[in-house]
C-alpha cells in the first residue's frame, strides 16, 4: 500500500479549497490552526489522515463541490475572511452556505466586480497573474479632467517606489473616466489621481479579465461555464509569461 506523501498545510488548505495560501499562513501565524491537537508550525507537512482544525474546527479534507462567484461589492465592505475583526465583511455579507473567500481585494470606498471561490489553485493562479491580466474600472473624480491629466495617467504615474504600467484611459464625462489596469498595486487609481491632485469620488470595477459586472449592488451570480473556460484559458495563457 502506498504511503501518502504530506504537503505543507497551506498548499494542503488551497487544495481542499478552504483558503488561500496566503490566508493558510496568516492563520498559522496567528496560532488558529492545529494538527492532531498540537499548533501547526509554517512549513509543516500533513496528510488527509490528520485531523486538521481551524478555531477548533475541524477541516473536511473532501471539500465541497468548487464554487466561483461574481458579487458587485457594495461601498463600506471589507474583502476579508476575519470576520472576528470586521464587521462589515465580504463574508457575513455574502454569507454563502458554504466557505468562500476573495479573489484579490477591492477597497472599502471602492464598490464593483469581486471574484470570490472555494478553489485554491485558480486564486493563486490569478494572484501570479495579477500583472498580466485586464481590470476595467468607472471613475469619479473632484474636478474637471483635463487632455494633461488623461495623457500622464496614460503614460505612468511615480507612485509606491515605482512607474505605473501605460494603461488605457477614456475620458466619459467632465468629472468621469474609463481605465483599464494590467497591475494591481495597492489603491493605485487613488495614488494616481492624487498625485496629480485630483481626488476619488466614487470607483467602480466593472470587469475582471472577461467577466464583466452584470448584476445588481450587493448581488451575486455563479460564474458561467463559458466565463471560467475562458478565465482558465488567459490564466493558462499567462502563466508562460510568467517566471
Amino acid at each position: 500500500m502506498a504511503i501518502e506523501e504530506g504537503v505543507r498545510i497551506n498548499k494542503y488548505l488551497s487544495e481542499v479549497g478552504f483558503c488561500s495560501r496566503r490566508e493558510a499562513d496568516k492563520l498559522v501565524e496567528a496560532g488558529r490552526i492545529t494538527v492532531n491537537g498540537t499548533p501547526v508550525v509554517m512549513g509543516q507537512k500533513v496528510t488527509s489522515k490528520d485531523i486538521i482544525t481551524v478555531d477548533g474546527h475541524p477541516i473536511d479534507s473532501h471539500g465541497d463541490r468548487h464554487v466561483y462567484l461574481a458579487f458587485n461589492k457594495p461601498v463600506g465592505i471589507v474583502c476579508t475572511t476575519d470576520t472576528r475583526v470586521e464587521k462589515d465583511n465580504i463574508i457575513d455579507y455574502i454569507n454563502y452556505p458554504i466557505r468562500i473567500f476573495p479573489i484579490g481585494r477591492l477597497d472599502k470606498p471602492s464598490e464593483g466586480l469581486i471574484l470570490l471561490t472555494n478553489d485554491g489553485d485558480i486564486v493563486n493562479k490569478i494572484l501570479r497573474a495579477r500583472n498580466n491580466h485586464e481590470k476595467e474600472y468607472i471613475v469619479t473624480v473632484n474636478k474637471p479632467i483635463t487632455k494633461e491629466f488623461i495623457e500622464k495617467m496614460a503614460n505612468g504615474i511615480p507612485i509606491l517606489d515605482t512607474i505605473t504600467r501605460k494603461c488605457e484611459i477614456e475620458q466619459l464625462h467632465k468629472n468621469k473616466f474609463r481605465i483599464i489596469l494590467t497591475q494591481g498595486l495597492n489603491r493605485q487609481i487613488r495614488r494616481m489621481c492624487e498625485y496629480l491632485d485630483y481626488r476619488v469620488v466614487t470607483l467602480k470595477r466593472i470587469r475582471i479579465m472577461n467577466i464583466e459586472l452584470d448584476m445588481g449592488v450587493g448581488k451575486y451570480r455563479e460564474l458561467t461555464r463559458k466565463e471560467l473556460s475562458e478565465l482558465n484559458r488567459r490564466l493558462e495563457a499567462s502563466s508562460k509569461h510568467i517566471s
